[in-house]
């Protein structure tokens, strides 16, 4: 019987084998291989047994039924009568167990009653309990075509076909990184409850079965896997508190409404949410995310329509691999506007002074050029393209609600390295002045000769070995100490002395930084 099981299901199937590969769902073209492997050609099967009517898989009924013609002589021998039609049913046990009354053996039919019904399902529950996907195939010669519910009713019940697809050995670790990272996974299936809490098992997902039959958690709350009609009876408050305080969930035996309830939940909570999703069944969700994520390999053309990204390997460590690197993006971001928003400080604060004491400006604006092209653009697109930090994926996600440019990085710009920044350029234009004996009030008096370059050439010069000094500790270098540039931009050398004190301006910022982030912190 296991030759007509198989080639039941190869007629029961829209997937094909070419020479290219196998084209369809990869569940039937699974079957089809099985059936080829048997000596069974499927092709041969379908011209041989030509499909008269088709009644399509159904996410309610779980099942697909085919009417095709029969004839004895052109396949395996069965207790029916040659010629007319046959109906071939394939599709969740359960469902296709209610619609049998016998089932078929060597020897002929035999009544199914409730002993031998107890049979199939322990018989399905051991191979899901191992991690299977299995399909139950049955059939019936209806004598002529009728509705669907007659067609699928009164059948004989032909056997089992077990299907492993082992998960990725990737999957495991990119779970985890997702718990470390603060994103709650959440399985949401069509298969068998048995089959979804194996295959959660085997990726990390839940944890190994307690004595009392209960699923563990990190926490100590058991959790079990939630199928269909559990999650019909459920009120929508008391989902959104079963999402919001419970991880690692597992919802078996979904219909596409219940997927897209369970998306509609995630976001009542505000919650980010992405959906994975390779069925015409999955398009409701994948349209109603945040973010929808489609097959590009097993996934139907609906999914992949209704999806934002494709998703080219199938792999859900991809996606992984994917927020690490949009974190790091957004890292990069804040770091560009922190830096380009720090050095401004230091660029205002002369001008400010200038007004406010009555002195010369401590930079002049060539120089605030150079700041702004040389020192803050290249630099700041440096920070922009560095590689994600090894810390990104153990902190939390970020709030939706928290702008790139936000408090905290205006008080860590503005506050702490732009005003030390500054602190330190002023400090050191007013230090050089004073270690040539020209205080603060001498310094007001020569400001307006200074303005309009009729001060003597000896205060001059002063004032750009101090301007000089004052740039240096704002960029943290001497480069413009080249003859051409420093013609340009107005600097001029100064004592080797000076490097040393101008070397600690970069540790005053560093330090400044890490007290504020300390501060923070606590």
């Amino acid at each position: 019987m296991h030759r007509f099981l198989l080639a039941g299901a190869a007629l029961c199937s829209n997937a094909r084998l070419d020479a290219g590969g196998a084209v369809g769902d990869p569940t039937e073209t699974a079957m089809l291989q099985a059936a080829q492997a048997a000596g069974l050609g499927p092709e041969e099967l379908q011209r041989l047994h030509p499909r008269r009517r088709e009644i399509p898989f159904d996410s309610h009924r779980r099942r697909m039924s085919v009417l095709v013609a029969w004839n004895d002589q052109a396949g395996p021998s069965l207790p029916f009568s040659s010629g007319g039609s046959l109906v071939i049913t394939k599709g969740a046990p359960v469902e296709v167990l209610q619609s049998c009354e016998a089932w078929l053996t060597p020897t002929g039919s035999e009544p199914l009653d409730d002993h031998r019904r107890a049979r199939v399902v322990a018989a399905n529950d051991e191979l899901a309990s191992r991690g299977f996907r299995v399909i139950a195939v049955a059939l019936r010669p209806p004598g002529t075509e009728a509705l669907a519910e007659i067609l699928e009713s009164g059948q004989f019940f032909l056997g089992l076909l077990a299907l492993y697809d082992p998960p990725r050995p990737e999957v495991p670790e990119a779970i985890r990184r997702c718990r470390d990272a603060g994103i709650k996974v959440t399985m949401v299936t069509g298969d068998y409850g048995l089959t979804a809490q194996a295959i959660a098992l085997q990726i990390g997902l839940l944890e190994s079965p307690q004595p009392n039959g209960h699923l563990r958690t990190a926490g100590a709350d058991p959790v079990r896997v939630i199928e269909g009609t559990t999650l019909a009876q459920i009120g929508d408050v008391h989902l959104r508190q079963l999402l919001k305080y419970r991880h690692r969930l597992v919802f078996a035996r979904m219909a596409p409404e219940q997927k897209l309830r369970l998306v509609q939940a995630y976001r009542a909570l505000r919650e980010v949410v992405a959906v994975t999703g390779d069925g015409v069944n999955d398009a409701p969700a994948l349209r109603a995310a945040d973010v929808g994520l489609a097959m590009g390999i097993s996934g139907t053309d609906v999914a992949r329509e209704a999806a934002d990204i494709v998703l080219m390997d199938d792999n859900f460590a991809t996606i992984v691999e994917s927020v690490r690197y949009c974190r790091s993006v957004v890292a990069n971001i804040g770091k560009f506007i922190t830096y380009v928003l720090g050095s401004n400080v230091g660029e205002v604060a002369p001008f400010l002074a200038m007004v406010a004491f009555r002195i010369p400006a401590a930079l002049t604006v060539l120089q605030i050029l150079a700041v702004d092209l040389g020192t803050d653009l290249l630099p700041a697109l440096g920070l922009g393209a560095e590689p994600p930090e090894p810390g990104v994926m153990h902190m939390p996600p970020r709030p939706t609600e928290l702008a790139l440019l936000n408090r905290a990085v205006m008080v860590r710009a503005y506050l702490v390295l732009g005003l030390v920044e500054a602190t330190l350029a002023m400090a050191g234009y007013l230090l050089v002045w004073h270690a040539h004996g020209v205080d603060l009030a001498e310094l007001q008096r020569l400001a307006p000769q200074l303005l309009h370059n009729t001060a003597d050439p000896a205060m001059q010069a002063l004032q750009n070995r101090a301007s000089t000094v004052a740039f240096c500790l704002m960029v943290a270098g001497t480069l413009v100490l080249v003859a051409p540039l420093a013609v340009a931009f107005g600097t001029a050398p100064f004592p080797p002395g000076y490097l040393g004190p101008m070397a600690l301006a970069p540790l005053a910022v560093l330090l400044a930084d890490s007290v504020h982030k300390a501060a923070r912190s606590r």
